[in-house]
């Protein structure tokens, strides 16, 4: 089966779907620029991947966003042409969307890597929203603690300004730093972008599109900066076991260090852990997705769609 148009029956939809054998095809012909190792280092925890996934789905999508990239140049050398007036090149935004233990950030590690091994788009920057996070101490003060990854966790206001002074062209843009072992904001340091060739943007919450706490619909929303979205997808089913999965592995790895945030959970048992992560998704995790992560799937551009083993089993792309 090759690439179809899918929605409800009765319905057009914007997108196109493509079967992986279909997808692969179009990437015929290109040559992997990684290796197993590779592709280890790039693979987060809990997220099955090897040579033939990447060769089968984000060689191809690499191929695309290649694409995009070099009209978009050819666009900017027309329009500076036309104005006659020399415009800075800004750069290209991709945003990577999905929930928590979906795979998203390996996702954007592989496209960062794939993109900067084209000759020229050899600076490629990934900045995750994770830093823009309100520390600790401000969302405990706001009772928002137990609400870490909803938007109203963020300090949107700074995302906003990073992604706007990124595609205005300002130089050394920079971004705070998170701590996934200390859960927390780390203050003082500080991610420099300065100019990339392409950015890739990962979060939760990138694409959505919603209104305020005050009810003010805003003026700016993050997608407006964006050139590209990827949405990573899966059952809801399959994520959350992907999440338990993740939590034991961690209990045994991260959680052993005595400085990690979550260091107590370390000495518990695989069923106390089991019924523990269940309980933290029930809470935190499938809430926020289904409130807030999943609603923003359709606004995506591309949405890779996962099986229960992890490879992805369709692609869908936006109609043109």
């Amino acid at each position: 089966m090759g690439a179809v148009t899918v929605g409800q029956r009765g319905q057009v939809s914007p997108f196109t779907a493509f079967d992986r054998e279909s997808w692969r095809a179009l990437a015929a012909g290109s040559e992997l620029p990684l290796d197993a190792a590779d592709v280890r280092a790039l693979a987060t925890l809990g997220d099955r991947i090897d040579l033939d996934e990447v060769t089968t789905v984000y060689l191809p999508l690499a191929r695309l966003l290649h694409l995009h990239v070099t009209a978009s140049r050819r666009l900017w050398a027309a329009q500076t042409q036309f104005l006659g007036a020399r415009t800075e090149k800004v750069p290209f935004v991709i945003a990577v969307a999905g929930s928590v233990a979906v795979g998203k950030s390996t996702t954007a590690r592989l496209l960062q890597a794939l993109l900067a091994a084209a000759p020229d788009t050899p600076r490629v920057d990934l900045v995750t929203t994770d830093g823009f996070l309100l520390p600790n101490g401000v969302l405990e003060s706001r009772g928002l603690l137990g609400r870490k990854g909803f938007p109203e966790s963020y300090d949107r206001r700074a995302l906003l300004r990073f992604l706007a002074d990124v595609k205005s062209g300002k130089p050394e843009v920079s971004a705070p730093v998170y701590s996934h072992l200390s859960y927390d904001v780390q203050p003082g340091e500080r991610q420099v972008v300065d100019s990339p060739d392409v950015l890739v943007l990962e979060g939760l919450n990138v694409l959505q599109a919603g209104g305020r706490a005050d009810g003010r619909v805003p003026e700016v929303f993050l997608s407006d900066f964006f050139d590209f979205s990827v949405y990573v997808d899966a059952t809801e089913h399959d994520i959350s076991q992907w999440y338990v999965e993740r939590f034991l592995a961690l209990r045994r790895t991260a959680f052993s260090d005595t400085g990690a945030y979550f260091h107590r959970f370390a000495d518990l048992t695989d069923e106390e852990a089991t019924t523990t992560a269940r309980g933290i998704w029930s809470a935190v995790n499938e809430p926020n997705l289904r409130l807030n992560i999943a609603p923003t799937r359709s606004r995506a551009r591309l949405v890779l769609q996962k099986a229960a083993d992890h490879s992805v089993r369709r692609v869908l792309l936006r109609k043109l």
